[in-house]
């Protein structure tokens, strides 16, 4: 089974370039140079002495010994909320804008839903001289201020979208907009795996330094490259895209995935993609989406702001299709409550999305000799306020 993207831009059923013709010599440019870019030696010398000096990879690989003894597990911990911003998403930011560079761009665009993307992309702006300018839906504004605040210290726009939901999805509107005006000038850095090819593959690409990482980490610690479980949450799914990228064709490597399930899989407030979602076009790809019988998107709805999105990238519908990937979920309840979890056993406070991942920790059929291995995406100062609202603790 072939689980990368093949000359059509699809994953099996999923994927592709459904965009207006308006944004076609956008999206063609990027087809056409992506893969030559990425290949060349001296944009890889690049990318990868800024994630060693800049983004300060590789990241541990940490093993947590309280949080194992309590899931009668070896459970290791990938830490990219160690990576300079907080997590993960720089990774992506730094390849995109290198690329940026070499195709002759002056100006950024981005969409954030809980701000880390749209501060990492801030940050890369700030390191290479660039204008940038981010969309954020008005109420992730307001659940993610810190980071709001962040982005217009380094120097970015922020703009709020106030359509639809006020999240995710309806800042992801509004950047496409932006970018069929101004095709010339700017590149429009996707934060997830998710957009027409060649997006979900070129940003898959930057994170797959999270599973060479993890391969190499391992085979120092436990003598074998090949842990038992990789866990990591999906909304768009960037995080999960690198965690699990080096060990897709390891078909023994059980890899899960995490969605968020809001206040349950049915009660209208929900962001479990896999369980309520069905084949559809969503920001120019083929994918599964959440919608109406008619075929409009239904509003996501989780405590997250990083995993309210209607669907997930296309790469992850395959993986679920052809049963590859393993989707759980985990309500608000249990993701905040393992947050606090980690909080206490480890010293480590997560991110909203990635305690979603160490919720399905108690779910999974494991034994004592059994390593696993939870991307821990992001940290949790971001979601302070959050935890503080929740105040189960």
């Amino acid at each position: 089974m072939n689980y990368q993207v093949n000359e059509r831009g699809y994953y099996g059923n999923f994927g592709g370039a459904y965009i207006p013709e308006m944004l076609y010599p956008n999206v063609e440019e990027l087809r056409e140079n992506y893969l030559a870019i990425l290949c060349d030696d001296s944009f890889q010398k690049e990318f990868h002495q800024l994630l060693q000096d800049y983004v300060g990879r590789p990241t541990p690989l940490y093993y947590a010994a309280r949080l194992s003894e309590q899931h009668n597990a070896k459970i290791y911990l990938k830490r990219e909320d160690l990576c300079h911003t907080g997590a993960h998403k720089i990774n992506n930011t730094i390849g995109q804008i290198l690329l940026a560079k070499r195709l002759g761009k002056q100006k950024i665009i981005a969409e954030t839903g809980a701000g880390q993307h749209g501060v990492a992309t801030a940050t890369v702006c700030a390191l290479m001289g660039m204008d940038c300018m981010v969309y954020m839906g008005q109420l992730d504004m307001e659940r993610q201020r810190p980071n709001v605040e962040r982005m217009r210290i380094l120097g970015t726009t922020v703009v709020p979208a106030t359509s639809g939901s006020m999240t995710l999805k309806d800042a992801t509107n509004e950047a496409m907009r932006h970018w069929i005006n101004h095709p010339t000038d700017t590149h429009y850095i996707i934060g997830s795996v998710v957009g027409p090819h060649p997006y979900p593959d070129m940003v898959a690409r930057f994170q797959s330094v999270i599973s060479a990482e993890i391969k190499n980490q391992l085979t120092e610690r436990e003598g074998n490259p090949y842990p038992d479980y990789v866990v990591a949450c999906v909304g768009g799914g960037s995080n999960a895209a690198g965690a699990f990228h080096h060990f897709l064709k390891d078909e023994h490597v059980n890899l899960i995935g995490v969605e968020a399930a809001g206040k349950g899989l049915t009660s209208g407030e929900s962001a479990a993609t896999t369980v309520l979602g069905k084949p559809g076009v969503l920001h120019g790809s083929k994918t599964l989406l959440m919608q109406t019988e008619d075929g409009q998107v239904e509003e996501p709805y989780s405590i997250s702001a990083g995993l309210d999105y209607p669907g997930i990238g296309p790469q992850h519908a395959h993986l679920f299709e052809t049963g590859r990937v393993q989707f759980l979920s985990a309500t608000d309840d249990e993701a905040m409550q393992a947050g606090i979890e980690l909080s206490r056993m480890e010293g480590i406070i997560p991110a909203i999305e990635s305690a979603h991942a160490v919720a399905v920790l108690s779910k999974l059929n494991v034994s004592a000799d059994d390593v696993v291995v939870v991307n821990l995406s992001g940290r949790g100062d971001k979601d302070l306020e959050t935890y503080i609202r929740w105040g189960k603790y």
